[in-house]
């Protein structure tokens, strides 16, 4: 005999999910942290290497790969995107729904051919 799993469908921010305070500003964290850990992965830099393009010591990055977001502000991180050579747009227009939301989108580089 099996038994029923109970289960709720997820917000798509598992902060709001877990009644976090702050809940918004977690996942605008944890998605920006996320994003500047995975461009250091995909480069294959050591963390020795990394720390010197941000400009931060070794620890930093460490903290960063451990998914430890909270260390750091909102402004840190798009800082360290574009030291990583990375622009950053902010669009402000109006929403659909009651309330407005933040949102995060990566553009994959164009490849460009000569």
């Amino acid at each position: 005999m099996s038994k029923q799993v109970k289960f709720e469908e997820s917000s798509g921010n598992v902060f709001e999910d877990l009644n976090l305070p702050d809940a918004e500003e977690l996942f605008l964290k944890a998605t920006l942290g996320y994003e500047v850990f995975q461009i250091i992965k995909d480069r294959k830099w050591t963390q020795t290497e990394a720390a010197n393009i941000l400009g931060v010591k070794q620890p930093e990055i460490s903290r960063l790969k451990n998914g430890k977001f909270n260390h750091y502000s909102v402004e840190r991180l798009l800082t360290f995107l574009t030291r990583l050579k990375y622009d950053i747009e902010i669009r402000i227009v109006p929403t659909e729904n009651q309330i407005g939301e933040q949102r995060i989108m990566r553009e994959e580089p164009v490849s460009q051919t000569t």
